[in-house]
């Protein structure tokens, strides 16, 4: 049986690394996988979806709408920008983390309220603050590998090696810092 993960956030915030280490994990474990991304406005903080599908054989990367077996997302506005995305059985990791957009951060408009309540009022979902679980081990930077332990966890694919599919995907100087972000983010879901 088929699976697909759609893997959503603001430019910069590691969300198609997290990707490409889901592929390589998902590839060493025997699956066809194909991959695609949406780079948007990414450089300057904007949109940034990337669409993952996996299974015995897949023909196609794009996602439609209600089909997503996985949303992850980044950013928990970006979760409910990409929910129509979800199946209604689906499954949503949401870093509640708020990044505020041009408008916000201009006082155009304020960052919207109950961005978590809706989703959790529609799917099934695990929340955590990857931010500050990141600060907490060291650096922000590793807030990616964090919600890609919380992934983990909600997609049970426990029988794949993640340590060694992270030791080969990340640069060898952040190694220790991503192990351990990985480790953090997939116990903070567990409960």
């Amino acid at each position: 049986m088929n699976k697909s993960a759609i893997l959503v956030g603001v430019g910069g915030q590691g969300a198609i690394l997290t990707a490409k280490v889901l592929v390589n994990g998902l590839m060493k474990a025997g699956y066809d996988v194909k991959m695609s991304e949406v780079h948007g406005m990414s450089q300057r903080g904007g949109s940034v979806s990337t669409q993952v599908h996996w299974g015995e054989k897949v023909y196609a990367p794009v996602i439609g709408e209600g089909a997503a077996d996985i949303l992850v997302a980044f950013e928990k506005m970006e979760a409910v920008r990409y929910a129509s995305f979800l199946k209604p059985d689906g499954v949503a990791v949401i870093n509640d983390y708020e990044m505020a957009s041009s408008s916000t951060a201009a006082g155009l408009c304020e960052y919207p309220a109950g961005c978590l309540a809706a989703m959790q009022e529609n799917f099934s979902c695990y929340t955590l603050d990857a931010a500050k679980i990141a600060l907490g081990l060291g650096s922000p930077k590793c807030m990616n590998i964090v919600i890609f332990g919380a992934m983990t966890h909600a997609l049970s694919m426990d029988e794949i090696d993640w340590e060694t599919v992270i030791c080969e995907t990340v640069p060898p100087k952040f190694l220790d810092l991503n192990l351990r972000a990985f480790h953090a983010g997939h116990e903070a879901v567990r409960a």
